[in-house]
């Protein structure tokens, strides 16, 4: 029996934290905007706030039920169908930005891909902790194939809203998963060979994806153009200096930068909090790697290592993909900034997980 103790304080402050951080600054970069386009400065931080409101308390409710009661084949499938279903569903549906991502019911937009990564999380956790036990891990037509067909599916599903950079989280979020479990590095490489022509054709057989990594190569070739977004980011960015223009000053905000309430909040913070502000966020964020890491390491049970592997994946590497795009070191994806970013189903279904992840540490040893 594993011996209890208390929660990880150090992640769930982390955790508080950022979810305060991103109230703050989604008011600071939608304000502006959401005056022009609904006559309230404050549209986006009410939205966030009740999503922020549902979240933290799904979070107390999962860190207080044993993980242990998930590993249940019928719960697993279950989430598994009804995400399938949820995919299929939104292409049913009229586009959103051109787009079949959201289903819209009222006031309230959710993201089914989100939805996606939690249930490929424990689909792995439940699946190879069985073969663990039985030390089959090399057997890629009883192990392997199995074990990412599931992911396969989402992707397949996902490409086609189309969303390359949820895919390609999840993609990451399995790959770490399958890793910690113990897949032969060879395996990795396969899937990467085989990913390669997939990968030509979806970012430069499309227009968009394709001048995004022309954007990214050089965003001065056309300025006004593919250009613009990284430029007006990497501006706000180098605005910032050291310890930004102040909280609500920033510049790049009113209607230079796109999205600047969601996939670029990063932006914003730099220029308003500075070289100080967003080290301060990536430390947190750091700290969140390290303490889930801790749990992972600590859990007695694989099905409890699994999840904290793929709980604490999904959260740094969304982080990571978000921020260095923001900084000009990868080509712009949909990707939003965990906890900060505007996005009420993403901040629920993260908020969630990260209770799972915090019961986790309570019966770490």
């Amino acid at each position: 029996m594993a011996k209890r103790v208390s929660v990880d304080r150090w992640m769930f402050t982390v955790t508080t934290i950022l979810v305060f951080v991103g109230l703050v600054m989604i008011f600071s970069a939608s304000a502006v905007m959401a005056k022009e386009r609904f006559g309230s400065a404050y549209e986006f931080l009410l939205k966030q706030l009740v999503w922020a409101v549902a979240g933290l308390v799904v979070m107390m409710v999962a860190m207080k039920v044993d993980y242990k009661r998930l590993q249940h084949p019928a719960l697993v499938f279950s989430l598994l169908g009804l995400t399938t279903l949820l995919l299929i569903s939104v292409f049913f549906l009229d586009r959103a930005h051109g787009t079949h991502r959201w289903f819209h019911v009222g006031p309230i937009s959710l993201q089914p891909s989100e939805l996606a990564k939690p249930a490929l999380i424990l689909f792995l956790a439940w699946f190879l902790e069985n073969k663990t036990k039985a030390m089959v891990m090399d057997d890629w037509r009883n192990t392997l194939i199995p074990a990412v067909a599931p992911t396969a599916v989402f992707l397949g599903l996902i490409v086609f809203q189309p969303d390359l950079g949820t895919a390609i989280a999840c993609a990451g979020i399995t790959a770490c998963v399958l890793f910690i479990a113990g897949i032969r590095l060879r395996y990795f490489g396969y899937a990467l060979a085989a990913s390669l022509l997939p990968l030509y054709f979806l970012i430069f057989h499309v227009a968009y994806r394709k001048d995004r990594i022309l954007a990214f190569l050089n965003p001065y070739a056309d300025p006004k153009g593919f250009g613009f977004h990284i430029i007006q980011s990497l501006i706000a960015v180098a605005t910032g200096g050291v310890t930004g223009l102040g909280l609500m000053e920033g510049k790049q905000k009113l209607f230079y930068l796109p999205e600047p309430h969601t996939d670029f909040i990063f932006a914003v913070t730099a220029e308003e909090l500075g070289l100080v502000g967003a080290l301060a966020v990536i430390i947190l964020f750091a700290i969140f790697l390290w303490r889930g890491t801790r749990a992972a390491l600590r859990t007695q049970d694989n099905f409890g290592r699994f999840l904290a592997v793929g709980i604490t994946s999904m959260i740094v590497l969304q982080a990571f993909i978000n921020i260095s795009v923001v900084l000009g070191l990868m080509p712009t994806k949909g990707i939003p900034l965990p906890f900060v970013s505007y996005g009420g189903s993403s901040l629920f279904v993260t908020l969630m997980c990260v209770g799972v992840l915090l019961n986790i540490t309570k019966q770490a040893e």
